[in-house]
C-alpha cells in the first residue's frame, strides 16, 4: 500500500507539472521577431523537441531561423519527394480547427485551450461523447481514439474533459488528479472517497463512470474502487507523444554544421547510420576504415542515365584540437534505368579507409549529396594504440559475407583483413539463415606463446550464456588475422553479444567484444557499397600521408624520415617535395628546400603556388633576399597578386633597402585584406619620419 501510495503522488505530481508544461513552454519568452516569435510559441509549441527548441533558441540571425524552420518542417515530410508536406498541411488544419471550434467559448485562442492542445497532438477523434450540465452533474466531453498504436499508445483509449465546478474551459480531465467526484455537482462525500463518487456517478451518468477511473478500454478500475495509475502514463504518452515520434538528431547537426556548409545544404540534414573500426594493415601501420549509410539516396535524371555525385570532407583532431588530418574526395555515382530500379529496394553505403598514426582523436566526416542538396555526417572518437603495444585485439568486424581480395593486385580495400574482404552493416542485423563472419587481429602476441595460445568464441543472448567454443591461433593460417565464420541456424531472433578471449596459460591476455541482432526475417536487404580503395602499404602515398600527419602533430623529425621515404619512391611527385620541404622549413634546413623544389620550377607547367611560397620563404632566410624577389615576382605572373606572396615581397624590398618598394608591396596587400594589424604596424612606421623600422618576419 505504501508503494501504491507513493507511486498515485508520483503521478499526481508529474501530472500537475504535465498540465503546466505547455504553458510554461509558452511563457518562456525570447526576443524573436514576431514572425519567429509566433512560430515557436504558438505553431509548434506542442510538437517541438526539447533539443529543437534549445537549437532553435541559439541561432543567431533571422536566416539561421528561416533555414532551421524549413529543416523542421522537412524532417516532418511523409513524403519528401512530392511537392506537398502532407504533416505540415495536417498541422495547420488541426490548429484552425482549434481556433475556430475549440476556443469560442473561452477568452484564450482555441490552439491554448486543454482540448486544443490534444487535437494538435492526436488529431481528429473516432468519436465524441457529450455530457450537458445536470443538477448534480459538470458538463464533459470523452474522446475516443484508436489506431495510434505505431506511436506507443493503448489501441483504443479515452480522452475526457470537463468543465471544473460548471464553469470555464473545458480541463484535461485525470483519474488519479481529479477522480470521478469533479464530475458531480452535488457531491457531499470527501475527496479520498473515490469508490462512493464513483457509485454515485454511475447512477447518474453510467457511461460517464466508466471512464472515470481508467482511460483505457477493459480496464476493470472499478473492482479495486480506485483511479488507474496506468491511465495518467498514458496522458504522459500523449502530451510527449510529438517528441518521440520524430528524430531529432538533425537539430544538433544543423548547429553543429550551420557555419561549415553551403546554405543551400544547412536545412537538409539527411539521417544515418555509420560504422568505425580500426584495423592494421602492417605491423606498422594503422588504418580507420569507416562506412557511412545514409538514409536515401537522391539523383538527378539525363537521358536514360541517373547520376549524383556525393563529396566526403574529413578531419581529424587531437585532444587539443589540432587537425592531424584532413581530406576530400569525391564519389561520382551513375546507374542506367534498370541498374536504378534495382538499387532503389536497398540500402547503399559509401566504404573508405585511410592511414592514422597512434593517438586519440576525434574523427568528423560531412557527406555532401550534391543533386538533392542533402548532407549527413559521422563523429567518433578514435584510439590508435601505440606500435609497440601489449598483446592487443583490434575492434571486432561483424560481417555478412566475405570475399577474397583478387590476387596479384596490390591494394587495400576498407574492411580488409588480410586477403579477405569483409562486407559489413552499420546495424549489425543478421538472418538465421546467414552466417556470420566473425574477423580481427591480434597484435602483439610474442611467438613463443603462438602455439600453446588458443581463441574463445563466446555467445550471449541477452545477457545467458548460448554458445561458446575455441580455436588455436595456430590454426588460422593468416595469423594475426583471424576470420571465422558462425552458423547462425541454431540463433533464434534476439540480441546478442559476441566475446572473443585471447588466453595463454589459462590467462586472458587479450580480448574484444561486440554486439548484434538476429532477424526473424528471412532475407535482409544489403547494400550495394561504393568503396575507395587505397594502394598496398607498400605504396608511398602511406609514408606521404604519415609523414603529414607526424608534422601537423608536431613530430618535424620522424615526419622527415617518412616523407623522404615516399620521395625516394616517388622523386616527380610534387606534392611529396613540398611536405618534405615544409618539414625542411621547419627545422631550418633552407638549402635542402631549394633542393627539393628548385627542380620543379624548371618544368613547362608552371608549379604549385605553395612552392612559390615556401622556396621564397627559404631563400629569405637565407638572406638571398634577390633570389627570393625572383621567385615571388614569377609566382605573381602566374597566380595573381596575394597577400602572402606581396607581404613576402615587402619583407624582400626592405632588406634590400628600398622602403618605397616595401611600402607599395604592403599598402597593395592591406587593400586585397586590410585585417592584418602586423603589416599595418609596418606600414605606420615606414611612414614615419626617419623610416627606419625594419619588421622582423616570424
Amino acid at each position: 500500500m505504501r508503494r501504491n501510495s507513493y507511486l498515485c503522488v508520483f503521478l499526481l505530481l508529474a501530472l500537475t507539472g504535465l498540465a503546466s508544461h505547455a504553458s510554461n513552454r509558452r511563457d518562456q519568452k525570447k526576443d524573436f521577431p514576431p514572425l519567429h516569435k509566433k512560430w515557436l510559441e504558438e505553431e509548434v509549441v506542442y510538437i517541438i523537441s526539447p533539443l529543437e527548441k534549445q537549437v532553435f533558441e541559439k541561432l543567431q540571425t533571422d536566416r539561421e531561423r528561416d533555414l532551421f524552420i524549413e529543416a523542421f518542417w522537412r524532417q516532418r515530410d511523409p513524403t519528401p519527394g512530392t511537392p506537398e508536406n502532407e504533416f505540415k498541411t495536417e498541422h495547420f488544419r488541426r490548429i484552425n480547427y482549434a481556433n475556430y471550434y475549440l476556443g469560442r467559448q473561452s477568452p484564450l485562442p482555441g490552439w491554448r485551450t486543454d482540448r486544443g492542445r490534444i487535437y494538435i497532438i492526436l488529431g481528429e477523434p473516432n468519436d465524441i461523447q457529450h455530457f450537458e450540465s445536470g443538477q448534480e452533474t459538470y458538463p464533459a466531453e470523452v474522446w475516443f481514439y484508436q489506431n495510434k498504436a505505431e506511436a506507443g499508445l493503448p489501441p483504443g483509449f479515452n480522452i475526457v474533459f470537463f468543465k471544473e465546478h460548471g464553469t470555464g474551459d473545458y480541463k484535461l480531465y485525470s483519474p488519479t488528479r481529479d477522480g470521478p467526484q469533479a464530475f458531480l455537482a452535488s457531491y457531499l462525500g470527501g475527496p479520498e472517497d473515490v469508490a462512493a463518487a464513483y457509485r454515485k456517478l454511475r447512477e447518474l451518468e453510467p457511461n460517464l463512470a466508466l471512464v472515470s477511473l481508467s482511460l483505457i478500454p477493459g480496464e476493470d478500475s472499478a473492482a479495486f474502487g480506485r483511479p488507474s495509475l496506468s491511465s495518467d502514463l498514458l496522458l504522459q504518452q500523449v502530451e510527449s507523444l510529438p517528441e518521440k515520434t520524430i528524430r531529432d538528431q538533425y537539430a544538433q547537426k544543423f548547429l553543429q554544421y550551420k557555419d561549415i556548409v553551403e546554405v543551400e545544404y544547412s536545412a537538409n540534414y539527411l539521417d544515418s547510420d555509420s560504422l568505425v573500426k580500426i584495423l592494421k594493415a602492417s605491423p606498422a601501420v594503422t588504418c580507420v576504415h569507416y562506412s557511412i549509410e545514409p538514409a536515401n539516396l537522391s539523383v538527378s535524371q539525363y537521358g536514360d542515365k541517373f547520376s549524383t555525385t556525393l563529396t566526403l570532407n574529413g578531419s581529424v583532431k587531437d585532444e587539443a584540437g589540432k587537425v592531424i588530418y584532413q581530406f576530400d574526395k569525391t564519389f561520382p555515382i551513375s546507374f542506367g534505368e534498370e541498374e536504378l530500379k534495382s538499387i532503389s529496394r536497398r540500402p547503399y553505403a559509401i566504404y573508405d579507409v585511410f592511414p592514422l598514426i597512434p593517438g586519440s582523436y576525434d574523427l568528423s566526416v560531412l557527406i555532401k549529396n550534391e543533386v538533392s542538396k542533402e548532407f549527413s555526417s559521422l563523429e567518433r572518437k578514435l584510439i590508435i594504440p601505440p606500435e609497440k603495444a601489449s598483446v592487443w585485439v583490434t575492434p571486432l568486424l561483424l560481417g555478412y559475407k566475405a570475399e577474397k581480395v583478387e590476387a596479384g593486385r596490390n591494394r587495400l580495400k576498407p574492411y580488409q583483413v588480410g586477403g579477405v574482404s569483409i562486407f559489413v552493416q552499420a546495424n549489425r542485423t543478421f538472418t538465421k539463415s546467414e552466417g556470420l563472419v566473425l574477423a580481427f587481429q591480434v597484435w602483439g602476441l610474442p611467438p613463443s606463446l603462438r602455439d600453446e595460445a588458443e581463441i574463445v568464441f563466446t555467445f550471449l543472448k541477452e545477457a545467458q550464456l548460448f554458445k561458446s567454443f575455441s580455436r588455436k591461433a595456430a590454426g588460422y593460417p593468416t595469423f594475426p588475422d583471424v576470420i571465422e565464420t558462425v552458423a547462425l541456424s541454431d540463433f533464434m531472433a534476439a540480441h546478442y553479444q559476441v566475446q572473443v578471449s585471447v588466453r595463454s596459460g589459462g590467462q586472458e591476455i587479450a580480448a574484444g567484444q561486440d554486439e548484434f541482432d538476429i532477424t526473424p526475417l528471412e532475407k535482409m536487404a544489403r547494400p550495394w557499397v561504393y568503396a575507395k580503395i587505397m594502394p598496398g602499404v607498400d605504396d608511398p602515398v602511406f609514408a606521404f600521408l604519415i609523414g603529414n600527419q607526424l608534422f601537423n602533430a608536431g613530430r618535424t623529425e620522424e615526419a622527415r624520415l617518412r616523407l623522404e621515404e615516399a620521395l625516394k619512391k616517388k622523386p616527380e611527385e610534387a606534392d611529396y617535395a613540398l611536405a618534405l620541404a615544409r618539414a625542411d622549413m621547419t627545422l631550418q634546413d633552407y638549402s635542402r628546400v631549394e633542393t627539393l623544389l628548385l627542380p620543379f620550377f624548371g618544368q613547362a607547367k608552371p608549379p604549385r603556388y605553395e612552392m612559390f611560397v615556401v622556396l621564397a620563404s627559404a631563400q629569405y632566410r637565407k638572406g638571398e633576399w634577390d633570389k627570393a624577389l625572383n621567385v615571388l615576382e614569377r609566382g605573381i605572373s602566374h597566380y595573381g597578386l596575394n597577400t602572402n606572396l606581396l607581404n613576402l615581397r615587402g619583407e624582400c624590398y626592405l632588406r634590400l633597402g628600398n622602403k618605397t618598394e616595401a611600402l607599395r608591396a604592403w599598402e597593395k596587400s592591406l587593400e586585397l585584406n586590410p585585417a592584418q594589424p602586423d603589416v599595418q604596424k609596418a606600414v605606420n612606421a615606414l611612414k614615419q619620419k626617419d623610416g627606419t623600422a625594419i619588421r622582423e618576419s616570424s
